[in-house]
């Protein structure tokens, strides 16, 4: 998608994390009172730690920012936007040569689907998990999914 501003500017903002009190639907149903609002440095950071070869669910990056920041749970809402930032600036700096791009691919829906709002779509996503390895399941009109037999 193309963005009136580069996505490596959308990286830093906002700089740091902001742990606060969580509405309280979220806190019912993600447990806990404390939530975080992570920032795209903090998920690229993450990413990188995902190993070719593996996956984490949208539900186990949100884990492991809440862990990282000392929070109960990780903003859902913020983590998505922030992930497609990442997602957004790994294939910028891609075309501009870069071979050390956070992989956002290794990230799929919590029932394995893959994100249609990544670059390339669908397509992409499944291209880049297919040259690490992964199945991809097609089953009818469902949307096709990653085996999570792999994690």
């Amino acid at each position: 998608m193309k963005s009136k501003v580069p996505w490596k500017i959308k990286m830093d903002k906002p700089l740091t994390a902001e742990v606060k009190e969580g509405p309280d639907e979220w806190n019912e149903r993600y447990g806990g009172k404390m939530m975080v609002i992570p920032t795209p440095r903090i998920i690229e950071k993450l990413l990188f730690e995902i190993k070719k070869g593996k996956l984490w669910t949208n539900s186990q990056l949100r884990e492991h920012i809440a862990e990282e920041c000392k929070a109960d749970y990780a903003c859902p809402l913020t983590t998505g936007i922030f992930l497609r930032i990442c997602a957004e600036y790994a294939e910028e700096i891609r075309k501009e040569g870069n071979t050390k791009i956070p992989p956002y691919w290794r990230v799929v829906r919590d029932d394995g689907t893959m994100n249609e709002k990544f670059p390339g779509g669908l397509q992409h996503q499944i291209e880049l998990l297919k040259s690490e390895g992964h199945e991809i399941v097609i089953e009818g009109k469902r949307k096709p999914r990653v085996s999570m037999g792999r994690k």
